[in-house]
């Protein structure tokens, strides 16, 4: 299997990017606005409503093969990390609503060169479920924005009765052997939190290479929440009452793992709505997550992830740079929308450069 290079020509802009992002920008802004007189406080823009808050361990291994010993995962060694899992929306809507989901990770002491304007010695992976973004392009998303962004005011029963209608489609989809990136995303199953893995979706570079990440499930406590449902008429907060549970009794571990970009034309880098396929190039296993069971929702260690915290694409070294269209515009989308967030709370926003900041 031949690994592609990442070199300056891997990304292909186009000419009007630029004005494409502002507009997602003023789109998202707009939304944001709209929810904040409703609720009277500004919340992030999409994954608003978080189920855990929690702190572990990243277990970077020995003996990593040299096209995954790349970057972070260049030596063997152990990281602190932060991670928040949350729903969706960019409103804190009932579990009746239920959309893709979210994992956000913060890693620890990682040393190198950074990104323009990321000035702490930390790595950012941003992931949700499912393994592509459905909009694809940076053009594609300020298009779908527009329909998402209008949604914005809706009643809650109606988001509601669009979720029942999108997971239903994805559901009889799947009994003809496909599925739809859409659907799911908007009508996502009842699933456990604990239950799911969580993917970049768009590619990243990958020191010399480029990949798309994911976090997989690995614990059997995890694995037997499997055919776990929520009723979300019984609980409309049962996703982060879940995830709390089993924070109360079990460990967390994933097994943060990497698909190589080896076929340019099956794995495109600029459309992340493509499915890289498993059998052009698996995921392979390049780190373990722990997070050890915990108070997973404190009220002060909720407040510092919710309020002051922020995970961004942007927070990165230069040999995990995001790649691709989609991810060109969050590395300047999640700025604006985090200064908003902040500016409109009157709090001041942290780069939170150690763990040791967050509270208990």
């Amino acid at each position: 299997m031949t690994h592609l290079r990442y070199s300056a020509t891997t990304e292909q802009t186009d000419a009007d990017e630029q004005a494409t992002i502002d507009g997602i920008i003023k789109g998202m802004t707009g939304q944001s606005e709209t929810v904040e007189k409703r609720e009277h406080h500004a919340v992030r823009a999409s994954h608003a409503k978080s189920s855990a808050c929690v702190i572990g361990e990243l277990v970077v291994p020995e003996g990593l093969p040299p096209e995954l010993a790349q970057g972070l995962f260049a030596k063997p060694g152990t990281y602190q990390v932060a991670v928040r899992f949350a729903q969706g929306p960019g409103e804190t809507l009932g579990d009746r609503v239920s959309t893709h989901r979210g994992m956000s990770i913060k890693v620890f002491g990682v040393e190198g060169e950074k990104l323009p304007g990321h000035d702490a010695d930390t790595q950012d992976f941003v992931l949700a479920t499912g393994t592509t973004f459905p909009s694809g392009t940076a053009k594609g998303f300020l298009r779908d924005g527009t329909v998402i962004g209008g949604s914005a005011g809706m009643p809650e029963v109606v988001k509601s009765a669009v979720s029942l209608t999108m997971r239903n489609f994805n559901r009889l989809l799947h009994a003809f052997g496909t599925e739809n990136a859409k659907a799911d995303f908007f009508g996502h199953p009842f699933s456990h939190p604990m239950s799911e893995g969580y993917f970049s979706q768009a590619p990243v570079r990958f020191g010399d290479h480029v990949a798309k990440l994911g976090a997989v499930p690995v614990a059997a406590e995890q694995l037997a929440l499997a055919d776990w449902q929520l009723n979300p008429h019984e609980d409309e907060d049962g996703f982060r009452h879940a995830a709390v549970a089993y924070f109360e009794t079990h460990d967390a571990v994933y097994e943060l793992k990497a698909q190589l970009w080896t076929d340019e034309d099956r794995q495109p880098i600029e459309d992340a709505s493509v499915d890289w396929p498993v059998e052009v190039s698996p995921y392979r296993t390049i780190a373990t997550i722990r997070l050890p069971r915990q108070a997973a929702y404190g009220p002060a260690r909720v407040r510092y992830f919710d309020e002051v915290m922020t995970f961004t694409p942007a927070h990165s070294l230069a040999a995990h740079r995001p790649l691709g269209s989609v991810m060109r515009a969050r590395l300047q989308v999640y700025q604006a929308l985090s200064d908003f967030r902040h500016r409109e709370n009157g709090i001041a926003p942290a780069n939170t450069a150690s763990i040791a900041a967050i509270p208990a």
